[in-house]
């Protein structure tokens, strides 16, 4: 990600890549305490799992929204969202074959390849739009539909003013990447309402392409998180077979000790 010119070379954003960083960081570790306690039943990844799930869409959101200030950035959004849909795709293959109790059939890799491909065909149409006005629609639609998933109520409103419960007839598997509709997914993220966070990064990306953000987003203040961050994607792709292996290693020794 690039900002303002100085001294005629491009700068990185930093900040923007130290929340990137810290926000995969903390998806493989909330990750990381799921594969302990669930798939190797060690106690203390139970209970960290369910001590940071209520803040786990937080920094999804976080995730989310750096990756669609991005697509601003890129000069390639076909190209990416393409080979990203296909690393997904392999993912769930992967796990199809070998680990079907964990098969992801619409997580946040498929959820970011569609909509990276999404935005570069709606683009045009984002472009009419003024970011301060995006960024306020976004956040409306995506505070009307945080309750469409059948997992979070199947719900379309704000609950406390007005809902309207969507009925079991609008509801199908193939519509599972929308939202509604029942699968079997380890990992899960619908374009309803997430596409909102999304196109809500960017159009505050418009104001990182031109530019305009403050100068002290440009400094570097964690070097290890802005790193993370500029290799968040092969951190994300790796890190689920890493994790397992050191649990599955982890267990052997514990075993063989007792």
């Amino acid at each position: 990600m690039y900002a303002r010119k100085a001294n005629k070379k491009s700068q990185r954003i930093h900040f923007i890549d130290e929340l990137r960083g810290l926000a995969v960081i903390l998806m493989v570790a909330y990750h990381a305490f799921y594969t302990a306690g669930y798939l190797f039943d060690m106690e203390w990844g139970k209970i960290l799992f369910q001590f940071f799930m209520p803040v786990e869409p937080f920094f999804a959101g976080m995730f989310i929204f750096i990756s669609g200030i991005s697509c601003r950035l890129s000069h390639s959004n076909l190209k990416r969202g393409l080979l990203l849909l296909a690393v997904a795709v392999m993912i769930t293959v992967l796990l199809g074959v070998f680990m079907p109790d964990e098969i992801i059939a619409f997580g946040i890799l498929h959820f970011l390849a569609v909509s990276i491909l999404i935005f570069t065909l709606i683009r045009p149409v984002l472009d009419r739009i003024h970011p301060a006005l995006g960024l306020l629609i976004c956040g409306i639609l995506l505070l009307i539909t945080w309750w469409v998933p059948e997992h979070q109520g199947g719900l379309i409103g704000i609950k406390g003013l007005l809902t309207w419960q969507i009925p079991e007839s609008a509801k199908h598997p193939w519509l599972y990447p929308l939202g509604l509709g029942t699968m079997k997914s380890s990992d899960y993220f619908p374009l309803l309402p997430w596409i909102f966070c999304f196109l809500g990064g960017s159009f505050f990306g418009v104001w990182a392409a031109k530019r305009q953000l403050p100068d002290w987003m440009n400094k570097q203040r964690i070097p290890l998180l802005s790193k993370a961050g500029r290799y968040s994607l092969l951190i994300y792709i790796l890190h689920q077979p890493v994790i397992y292996t050191v649990c599955y290693i982890i267990m052997r020794i514990i075993r063989w000790m007792v």
